[in-house]
């Protein structure tokens, strides 16, 4: 069972941690970078000749205990068992300066932009203080997040963008894409489809998965119940559409019928997907476990009940929308794309 989240008050005090308990522990990478300008120091820093010895090898050191020490630099940062914590010293000629890159992994409820940003400032501090009695008008600059990737914001790139240089050797992975996948929403409730509810579920995975390149073909509501359900997604298998969302009638009431008529139409179950929605989303509810959400295939099509809930909804396309690409490459026996983790 879930421990309740205490709401701040205003007896609380003005500075506390974020509270990220009800939040998904997902792989997180962020990549940060900064430089150092060395001037006359130069050659001495890249031929490791300075009298204090090997800079750019302490940098090194230095970084990766940076990042590790990162809340105790920064008191709100949350303490994080650390994966990978990489750093790399890349001379430049041309403004005699050494650029910084620091690469931080984990597998966490918030991301590691802080890790990688102590790490570089960590290694650029190490180059200053072995170079500095040979050259002290060094400059320390451009540090900045290059990207980080996870979370339910999944890849984010610096808007001073990223080289081809470092592209290729970080790789910084978003979503595969949906593009050219037909796709359709169906909304399962009796009160939407009579018009005394507005549908909020639906809108969403449509937003969902036009922001991934699917073409939505088609957006319904239907009443619950087995038949009218079963009915439409014979037709929509039946004209090629690769990916049918559901939302609603995956609960434990009398009129929560929608399993029943996937169950009814199905070629294949692809019991996976209901698994995992239900073990992720036992991170912010404990009433995950009580959903019947699950997956089937009709011949090539993979139909994908999801709750009602707008909130479970959203909730779900961040926890599927990273196997997607991959499951319909899988349907339509196609080669499979490189997931954002691979």
């Amino acid at each position: 069972m879930s421990l309740p989240i205490d709401r701040p008050t205003a007896d609380d005090s003005a500075i506390h941690m974020a509270d990220v308990r009800r939040k998904r522990p997902t792989p997180r990478r962020a990549v940060a970078v900064g430089e150092i300008a060395l001037g006359d120091a130069y050659d001495t820093v890249v031929q490791r000749r300075l009298p204090k010895g090997d800079a750019l090898l302490m940098a090194e050191i230095a970084g990766i205990q940076g990042a590790k020490l990162a809340p105790q630099l920064m008191p709100l940062c949350h303490p994080l068992p650390l994966d990978l914590v990489r750093v790399r010293c890349v001379p430049v000629a041309e403004r005699a300066a050494i650029r910084v890159y620091c690469e931080v992994a984990t597998e966490a409820r918030t991301g590691v932009e802080m890790e990688a940003l102590a790490g570089v400032n960590g290694a650029l501090l190490t180059i200053y203080d072995l170079t500095k009695p040979v050259q002290p008008a060094l400059t320390l600059g451009a540090i900045r997040l290059l990207f980080k990737e996870g979370g339910k914001r999944g890849l984010w790139l610096h808007p001073e963008g990223i080289d081809e240089a470092e592209r290729a050797h970080y790789r910084p992975r978003g979503l595969a894409r949906l593009d050219g996948v037909a796709c359709a929403v169906i909304t399962l409730s009796d009160r939407a489809h009579a018009g005394s509810y507005t549908d909020a579920a639906g809108p969403l995975l449509v937003d969902a998965l036009s922001a991934l390149g699917g073409a939505v073909a088609a957006v319904e509501i239907l009443p619950d119940g087995i038949e009218p359900l079963a009915t439409r997604l014979r037709a929509l298998a039946g004209e090629g559409i690769g990916l049918i969302l559901c939302t609603g009638g995956t609960g434990l009431g009398s009129r929560d019928l929608t399993p029943a008529a996937l169950a009814a139409v199905a070629t294949r179950s692809v019991p996976g997907i209901g698994e995992l929605f239900r073990s992720e989303s036992r991170h912010h509810t404990p009433l995950a476990w009580l959903s019947c959400a699950g997956a089937v295939m009709i011949e090539q099509s993979l139909v994908i009940a999801l709750p009602g809930s707008p909130k479970a909804v959203a909730e779900g396309m961040a926890i599927l929308a990273p196997i997607l690409a991959h499951a319909l490459a899988m349907t339509a026996n196609a080669d499979h794309p490189r997931g954002p983790h691979a």
